[in-house]
């Protein structure tokens, strides 16, 4: 009896109800039983999970703590949070769940990028927190911490290499959490790039990009590390519209592929779902409306308008795609505003004539008040 999943069930019903573990009780779960740890730390559980439909497309969002309370003498304080921490929502589902703090206690820095690794063979999800800035002097931080979903605790990560920068281009692919551009302290834009292998917990070096690239938007399409826009030092703020894919199977960067983006355009909003195929599609905001666009055509492929961007939530801070063609926008209806999480959905209907015709609507959910802050960084991981 010691050996069963749970006691009096066939084996296969009682791994069915395992498999239902919501993400956020896989760590109790974890720990009821030697027999439930290894079964939810086994690479077949979570490939049956997933073939179950019970792993969910979560977002990890770096958010701005919840104001105080308006009652009392500390009322004046309300509102005024530059405290962040890191939440879990399920846009499908609608679930939100805090995830524990920090093991330093110092907070969750300031413009952190953040990425979810596959580790175990890539049948384990893992959060990694990269950079930022200390939330107490503002001083930029090579700091790294791992947050392991079946444990549910944290790690502190080896420190990020070379000059401590800000404001770099992120994005994890398979195990790896790449990192490019940005700016040193001298407010000096790189070119330099590093990667950070989560199972080893190292860090080792790329070869540099071709041009500098401050404040450029890190992507993964079809397994590549892709940099998009960015500006060098001497052009402050004047965004290029060129991007460069690194390949880690070649181990080095591709040609610059131009005008993904307009000249001038920010790529803050850029976004690709995950995806292990060749085929992906970026997303970006572009003139109130969501676009989109053949993210393996270097630099030929358009930009087409997907959906118009509602009234009440066009102040978006966060874009995420999560796979499906199902996109999520996080978001008010002017800036300071209360944040409301839209997700957009595809279904197929027939037209008139019969014919099959594909219909979008943003669906629209309040966030409650205590995960309704301001966010500043996301990144789609499945769990």
């Amino acid at each position: 009896m010691d050996d069963e999943l749970i006691p009096g069930l066939p084996e296969e019903v009682a791994r069915e109800c395992l498999l239902r573990v919501g993400f956020d009780q896989l760590p109790a779960a974890r720990s009821t039983s030697r027999r439930w740890k290894a079964e939810v730390e086994s690479p077949f559980y979570h490939r049956l999970r997933r073939a179950r439909g019970m792993a969910r497309p979560l977002l990890a969002l770096a958010q701005a703590e919840p104001p105080l309370a308006a009652a009392g003498p500390a009322n004046k304080y309300a509102g005024l949070s530059t405290s962040y921490r890191l939440v879990l929502h399920d846009p499908v589902a609608g679930g939100w769940a805090a995830l524990p703090p920090l093991p330093d206690g110092g907070g969750l820095p300031l413009f952190c990028q953040l990425a979810a690794v596959a580790a175990c063979g890539g049948e384990r999800r893992r959060l990694v927190v990269v950079g930022g800035w200390d939330p107490e002097t503002w001083a930029p931080t090579d700091a790294v911490h791992v947050y392991d979903f079946l444990s549910g605790s944290w790690r502190r990560g080896a420190a990020m290499p070379g000059p401590r920068r800000s404001f770099f281009a992120c994005a994890a692919a398979g195990r790896w959490v790449f990192v490019a551009g940005g700016h040193d302290e001298e407010k000096n834009a790189l070119r330099s790039a590093v990667a950070y292998d989560a199972e080893a917990d190292a860090w080792v070096p790329l070869p540099d990009m071709a041009a500098e690239r401050d404040e450029a938007r890190g992507v993964c399409v079809g397994g590549r590390f892709v940099a998009v826009g960015g500006y060098p030092t001497e052009a402050q703020g004047r965004f290029a519209g060129s991007a460069e894919a690194f390949d880690p199977a070649a181990w080095a960067w591709g040609p610059v592929q131009e005008r993904v983006l307009d000249e001038g355009t920010c790529p803050r909003t850029c976004c690709a779902a995950p995806a292990p195929a060749a085929g992906a599609t970026m997303y970006m905001l572009r003139d109130g409306h969501l676009a989109a666009r053949d993210a393996t055509n270097n630099g030929g492929a358009a930009w087409r308008a997907v959906a118009s961007l509602p009234e009440d939530g066009r102040a978006v801070t966060a874009l995420a795609a999560i796979g499906d063609g199902r996109v999520v926008a996080i978001g008010a209806g002017s800036h300071g505003g209360e944040q409301a999480v839209y997700l957009l959905t595809t279904e197929e209907s027939g037209d008139k004539n019969g014919a099959a015709a594909a219909a979008q609507s943003w669906a629209r959910a309040a966030a409650p008040p205590e995960f309704a802050g301001y966010v500043q960084a996301a990144c789609c991981v499945e769990v």
